[in-house]
């Protein structure tokens, strides 16, 4: 016999994360491989763009790296200062900084069709997948770009 539990447990979620792993580390030998190199550690990458009179943040863009791809999490420049590039200049730093020193050779990340497709169009990014009604009446893309 078996009874369903819905109550939030941390510890259970690692368990499950761990089993999770170490099956998928079974079954395919990449993974196999990766787990093995340096590749597999996934560290945080942040890029800040604070204001220097005030030193107020004025952008970010929040991120990890593992197995040689940038995955970008949030990007946001102040509604005060967007139109300046300063949102580009965000990316292509973190872009840089994943390609020179993790080694990375690809970025990913996902944005809603009402946030910045397009601008993630202009800086080289190419539409991979996109998931329609997610949440309902808006359309996520996820995109890929080529970095090193």
């Amino acid at each position: 016999m078996f009874r369903i539990e819905t109550e939030i447990d941390k510890d259970r979620r690692n368990v499950l994360h761990e089993r999770l792993r170490d099956t998928n580390t079974e079954r395919s030998p990449v993974l196999r491989a990766l787990r093995t190199s340096p590749l597999d550690n996934e560290l945080p990458l942040h890029v800040w763009l604070m204001e220097e009179s005030t030193g107020e943040l004025a952008g970010g863009l929040t991120g990890r790296t593992w197995a040689r791809w940038l995955h970008v999490d949030l990007l946001w420049v102040d509604a005060r200062h967007r139109g300046t590039r300063l949102g580009a200049g965000l990316l292509a730093e973190a872009e840089r900084l994943a390609r020179t020193e993790r080694s990375c050779a690809r970025s990913r990340l996902e944005t809603w069709d009402f946030q910045a497709p397009d601008f993630y169009r202009k800086q080289g990014y190419e539409i991979a997948g996109q998931v329609t009604d997610y949440p309902p009446g808006v359309t996520e893309y996820i995109l890929t770009k080529k970095i090193g």
